[in-house]
């Protein structure tokens, strides 16, 4: 996909979508829709090109405040300056009166985006069904993509909202006042929008790049899971494997590498290009701060989030089981080694540890180390430096030497998820156990790890256990807490009542000593609030046939 979607960024930075908007103006008043350019397959692809860079618009605007994973156990943001990426996730984490509609819409709501792109996509539909003198082929293959899109979109809404406002390609049934659809329905409108898109995008292997088959039926994993249609989810994953992809032989392979060398495991991939000038900011955010004390460029960047000694506790060891972890909670600190080496594969692909291999050196994240600590608070600015004693490795690109943008694809969907999903499904499908139990030996056993069938609640803790570090830092493990029903529960099954953790670190004579740190200053909590998050002001202001959500009035 590397072609199209690059191309696709380059597309974007031409043609400005609107991120935000006073109210909803549901108006369509683009000219980039004129029927002239809607005529032929070249000029519809091309359009249809402009509205595809929504979908990675949708993964980085799963908050304005960092990654979502922040806002569970996994990753610590070590700034206190009060900015996104700093000290703000840290407070919405803490919870209390600071969580009021208008502070959350600001931070998780991205109703007006959504509403504007869906918008585009419906007057797309509208144009292509009008004035399209295509094929009978190529029409159903551009509306299958469009509804595709449109699908992606109406699921970030109703995760996040619910209930919401249905609008279809019908364009004389816009108008400003407008009552919302039920929760079901809009699960239905979406599930209807998918299967349109299974039915007739091509497979992989004849979409040139473009939007196929395996990325509808494996998105309709995902979004069935969250609709609790656990049939349909089970159904599409078969179609999935029916569709010859696989899991890669390497874990790291599996979120790094692109499409176009091979990966058979990536079935959406975002491409980004340094010779197209297209890139994006990952490394920047996450590379350990030694990346740019080595270039001369200390406090440049690096480090703002760091994965937390909670995440990497919730690693197994190679061999199977848990370490105890108990000699390392300690604030008097010890001079014993922490398990690192022992852990499974998963561990060494997500998290750089003290003595980590990486970019021909070794990590340094102790105090006055090339990468160095920071106490969280004390130092308000780290500037790369870690707060918890680790650094993130997943998201970031080995190879980037200059640290000026990075090239390294954006994997949003791949076949290790459908597995999960599967399992999901088939854990709450009655009879199904053994089809959840294969899903989940099938992908512990890329990373040699054992595993013996499972019934019951302890079927569902390793599916949880699963989710949680396979997928980790890919930006679903806030969303399943929530549409879980458990993140207002105590940690750990929730995100209440407890606090992230690191590992200090500092040179003991020949070797280091570890002292276990809080990096809060108080407890977390999760608002029952928080499971719908509140319409936003505009839209009350301008649509008189909507209330506020109950939760938040």
């Amino acid at each position: 996909m590397k072609k199209i979607l690059a191309g696709l960024f380059m597309a974007g930075a031409l043609f400005s979508f609107s991120s935000c908007t006073e109210f909803l103006d549901m108006t369509p008043t683009d000219r980039v829709s004129d029927k002239t350019i809607w005529e032929t397959t070249e000029a519809a692809e091309y359009n249809v090109n402009y509205l595809y860079s929504y979908l990675i618009d949708i993964v980085n605007g799963q908050s304005a405040l960092g990654l979502t994973e922040s806002l569970t156990d996994m990753l610590k943001y070590g700034s206190y300056n009060y900015n996104a990426h700093c000290y703000i996730p840290s407070e919405m984490s803490y919870g209390g009166s600071v969580i009021t509609a208008n502070y959350v819409d600001v931070y998780m709501g991205f109703w007006g985006t959504m509403y504007t792109a869906i918008r585009k996509t419906n007057f797309a539909l509208y144009s292509l069904k009008n004035y399209g003198q295509m094929s009978v082929e190529d029409k159903l293959r551009l509306e299958a993509e469009l509804r595709f899109l449109r699908a992606n979109m109406y699921f970030d809404l109703v995760k996040r909202y619910k209930d919401v406002i249905i609008y279809d390609e019908d364009m004389t049934a816009y108008t400003k006042d407008k009552a919302l659809d039920t929760e079901s329905k809009a699960w239905d409108f979406i599930q209807s929008d998918l299967k349109f898109a299974s039915d007739n995008l091509p497979a992989k292997a004849d979409a040139r790049g473009r939007l196929d088959k395996g990325m509808a039926y494996a998105f309709t994993t995902r979004a069935m899971l969250y609709a609790k249609r656990y049939q349909a989810v089970a159904d599409a994953a078969d179609k999935v494997a029916e569709l010859g992809y696989t899991l890669e032989a390497d874990y790291e392979d599996a979120v790094k590498k692109p499409i176009n060398e091979g990966n058979k495991e990536a079935i959406l991939q975002y491409a980004f290009s340094y010779a197209d000038a297209v890139t994006h900011s990952l490394d920047f955010y996450y590379t350990p701060a030694g990346d740019y004390s080595l270039l001369g460029q200390d406090g440049a960047g690096g480090g703002y989030g760091t994965p937390t000694q909670e995440l990497v506790e919730s690693y197994e060891l190679a061999a199977g089981g848990f370490p105890d972890w108990t000699p390392w909670h300690t604030t008097e600190g010890t001079t014993v080694n922490p398990p690192y080496a022992d852990l499974e594969p998963r561990f060494h692909a997500t998290i750089l540890y003290n003595g980590a291999e990486w970019k021909g050196r070794k990590i340094e994240p102790f105090i006055n180390g090339v990468d160095g600590w920071a106490t969280w608070k004390t130092e308000s600015e780290p500037k790369g430096k870690t707060v918890t004693g680790y650094y993130l490795k997943k998201l970031v690109d080995e190879t980037n030497v200059n640290l000026t943008g990075s090239d390294m694809p954006v994997s949003i969907l791949r076949y290790a998820e459908v597995l999960l999903n599967k399992a999901e499904a088939c854990y709450h499908l009655e009879g199904r156990s053994a089809d959840a139990n294969e899903a989940i030996r099938t992908v512990r056993a890329r990373v040699n790890l054992p595993y013996t069938d499972k019934a019951g609640e302890n079927l569902w803790a390793a599916i949880r256990q699963e989710r949680k570090v396979e997928l980790a830092f890919e930006g679903l493990w806030y969303w399943d807490l929530r549409r879980w029903g458990v993140a207002h529960e105590q940690y750990p099954l929730g995100l209440s009542g407890y606090q992230q953790h690191g590992l200090k670190i500092e040179k003991y004579a020949d070797g280091f000593k570890y002292t276990y740190v809080s990096v809060d200053e108080a407890d977390r909590e999760f608002s029952s609030k928080l499971y719908r998050f509140p319409m936003p002001t505009s839209e009350l202001n301008s649509n008189s046939a909507v209330d506020q959500y109950p939760e938040w009035k």
